[in-house]
């Protein structure tokens, strides 16, 4: 659990905010953007390890514009989607964010400097989703394949990932799963508000 949780955070480390006037490709965004939040992160080792929290302000300044949580929150909803307000739908989305920074910010903090290895980049042509591979190693450890979805937002014209696929297991799809047999039973405002408060 804790190789994939590592895997998880390191494959979404992956993306980097690309301008609206010159789109990047996602496998340029993937590249760049580890490094830029590898980076950030050895420069403020000595505050983290006096406020840990601190790694939730990164997560929420250096991934989050990258990640498309609102796609990824509305494919969890699935059918579901259609049967909540628009009220019930942000908070949702809200919550899902809330979520994924802080569990990000938990995996984070157990980094060890892993090494990364990207997939070269390729053109997409006129895909709108891509798949882009990575590895990630680590001495004594088996290597660990990562899979991560990139959306291309024709609107914002930016690449942001909604999916990671860790050794073959599709988070969203573990998440869809899970939640949409407890919005069954408990209904979505229960759900929403568990979901806020999930700590890891």
């Amino acid at each position: 659990m804790k190789n994939f949780f590592i895997a998880l955070i390191i494959s979404m480390l992956s993306l980097q905010l690309a301008h609206a006037s010159d789109v990047i490709s996602p496998y340029k965004v993937v590249e760049s953007t580890g490094e830029k939040l590898f980076s950030r992160i050895s420069t403020h080792q000595n505050e983290l390890k006096k406020f840990p929290d601190l790694m939730r302000d990164i997560v929420d300044e250096e991934l989050m514009p990258v990640v498309d949580y609102r796609y990824a929150a509305y494919k969890i909803l699935g059918v579901n989607l259609r049967k909540i307000s628009t009220e019930q739908r942000n908070k949702f989305v809200e919550s899902m964010r809330s979520y994924l920074i802080r569990t990000y910010a938990t995996a984070l903090n157990q980094y060890k400097g892993q090494q990364v290895n990207y997939e070269p980049e390729k053109s997409t042509g006129s895909k709108k989703i891509v798949p882009v591979n990575a590895k990630i190693t680590e001495p004594n450890t088996p290597e660990i394949s990562i899979v991560f979805l990139m959306r291309h937002d024709t609107k914002a014209q930016q690449w942001k990932a909604f999916d990671l696929i860790v050794e073959g297991i599709s988070l969203l799809s573990s998440k869809q799963a899970e939640l949409n047999g407890r919005i069954s039973k408990y209904g979505i405002d229960q759900v929403t508000l568990e979901l806020a408060s999930i700590v890891k």
